[in-house]
């Protein structure tokens, strides 16, 4: 099923404002992926995104690009309160945490990795400016999740992973400031936004506790970006 790609308009998207410079991924948390795309194109749900990927490797496009889908929320990306305007939304087929979280399947991260450098080829999408939900939603939302493979979407040439962490960690103001930088939200708590950061960049340990690693590799991305 890998590469087919169905048409399955939603009709819930309005006009978008301005350029599209954001990549945002999700999961749908959901039991199937039917049970998604009914929700997904359904008016009195309000919510909906530009593409849906099954664990199958099948893609559904739901809203046209130049639209702006309804799917990141209240939430925040580098002073970027208007997250839907700005983006590209993905939703990959997954039970979530509370059905049954698990792996994303090689079909379907194959299947993500051509969706993404389609969309890239594009659109002129910082690597910065490919997150996740919980990215840009750090005290509501955990998608896609520590178990989402973001160091083979870096490869890929999507998105960032850093080589290896800092020399040093960076004091907790410091920390703070980087993380800003990077693009988190500075009126999010510190616990959220540190799971957050967690998730993405060190997710064998999503506690939201800044120890020497979690530090080092705020300091790493951050450098990546540009912000050290």
């Amino acid at each position: 099923m890998r590469g087919a790609m169905i048409d399955r308009p939603s009709p819930n998207h309005g006009p978008r404002a301005g350029a599209i410079d954001m990549l945002v991924l999700h999961y749908t948390g959901m039991r199937s992926v039917e049970e998604a795309l009914e929700r997904l194109c359904s008016p009195t749900a309000a919510v909906s995104a530009h593409y849906l990927v099954g664990e199958d490797g099948m893609v559904w496009r739901l809203v046209d690009e130049d639209r702006r889908a309804w799917h990141a929320g209240v939430s925040s990306w580098r002073g970027q309160r208007d997250v839907n305007g700005a983006s590209i939304g993905i939703e990959l087929a997954n039970p979530g945490h509370e059905f049954g979280y698990r792996a994303f399947p090689e079909t379907q991260m194959a299947a993500l990795e051509a969706l993404a450098r389609g969309i890239l080829a594009r659109h002129a999408i910082p690597a910065r400016n490919v997150v996740g939900h919980s990215d840009v939603a750090p005290a509501r939302k955990q998608d896609p999740g520590e178990l989402f493979d973001w160091p083979r979407l870096a490869r890929a040439g999507i998105g960032l992973w850093p080589a290896a962490s800092f020399p040093s960690a960076p004091t907790p103001d410091e920390a703070a400031r980087l993380l800003a930088a990077i693009g988190y939200a500075t009126d999010a708590a510190a616990e959220a936004v540190l799971a957050a950061f967690q998730r993405h960049f060190r997710p064998a340990f999503c506690d939201g506790v800044l120890d020497d690693e979690t530090g080092r590799r705020i300091a790493a991305v951050a450098a990546l970006c540009g912000e050290i």
